[in-house]
């Protein structure tokens, strides 16, 4: 089977190799004052496996910018999330780019998010500033009906292939962190049509039923997990910091890849990871994907 590899967190690992404190703006500002680093993580996961550079955009967002005094900078910043992606892309000399974008406001928190008309208007921006410039536009952690559909309104606008990635609940895989049942998620999906269906950004043990579920669909599918015991609420109240999130012991690159395999058993064809999830995560599931016969692509 062709299996197309993503690779692990963009923003932790930044976060991990700048050394520095976390803060609100998370791997923004590390691409702000070190871009350097963006294009060797970009390197570390392609060459580790992975056929696709994540663009550090998920949280390069006008709403997000703005409480932080850096709206002026999106621009400058989406540039540097693209030029590095396709820097790192070109010298490897291959792969393709995905451009990033998240929640507004807030990751986690569907409550706050605009109703769709207005995330609409609110996304068209990033869109039409990196779309033109990605293979992918990838949808990330959207957590509830309301939120994936604004934000696939918007994506459709683009003419590019789009990755909707759902987040469920760490311990419900059953539902979205909304509380809405994932397989109602279905009526928005026939309205949109995405290239492609994912879970991702939650316990990898929520993410196997989220799978089951989203098999059903008849969409191309795929998964991602995060490392963390499960999103605190700690992390849930105004501008959090990721280090208030506890990493897993557990979540060796050997115990992630067996959870990927599942993922792939039950005929996922896009599988990568998540936040805590590194190069090394990565490395080990390339080498499961080929010594179980599958192709890579």
């Amino acid at each position: 089977m062709e299996i197309t590899l993503l690779d692990g967190s963009i923003g932790q690992e930044l976060v991990k190799r700048s050394g520095d404190r976390a803060t609100p703006l998370w791997s923004t500002s590390v691409m702000i004052e070190k871009p350097k680093l963006v294009k060797e993580v970009h390197a570390a996961y392609f060459n580790a496996g992975a056929t696709v550079a994540t663009t550090n955009t998920y949280a390069v967002l006008y709403d997000r910018l703005k409480t932080a005094d850096l709206k002026d900078q999106r621009f400058e910043l989406w540039e540097t999330a693209i030029s590095t992606a396709t820097a790192a892309r070109d010298a490897h000399g291959s792969g393709r780019i995905a451009g990033s974008i998240g929640p507004l406001i807030a990751s986690y928190r569907p409550d706050l998010c605009p109703p769709p008309d207005q995330a609409e208007e609110l996304y068209g921006e990033i869109i039409e500033a990196i779309g033109p410039h990605v293979d992918i536009l990838l949808i990330e952690t959207m957590c509830s009906i309301d939120q994936a559909d604004g934000a696939m309104r918007a994506a459709k606008k683009s003419k590019r292939p789009i990755w909707l990635a759902l987040s469920v609940d760490d311990f419900d895989g059953t539902k979205l962190r909304s509380g809405e049942n994932l397989k109602d998620v279905q009526p928005m999906l026939n309205q949109h049509q995405p290239d492609a269906i994912l879970v991702n950004c939650s316990r990898p043990e929520a993410i196997n039923k989220g799978v089951e579920i989203i098999s059903n669909f008849g969409f191309k599918f795929g998964a991602y997990a995060n490392g963390f015991t499960k999103i605190s609420d700690g992390f849930l109240q105004e501008s959090p910091t990721v280090d208030v999130l506890e990493k897993r012991q557990d979540m060796s690159p050997h115990h992630y890849a067996k959870f990927a395999m599942d993922w792939v058993a039950l005929g996922a064809t896009i599988v990568g990871g998540c936040c805590e999830v590194g190069p090394n995560h990565i490395k080990e599931l390339a080498q499961r994907l080929t010594s179980a016969g599958h192709t890579i692509i």
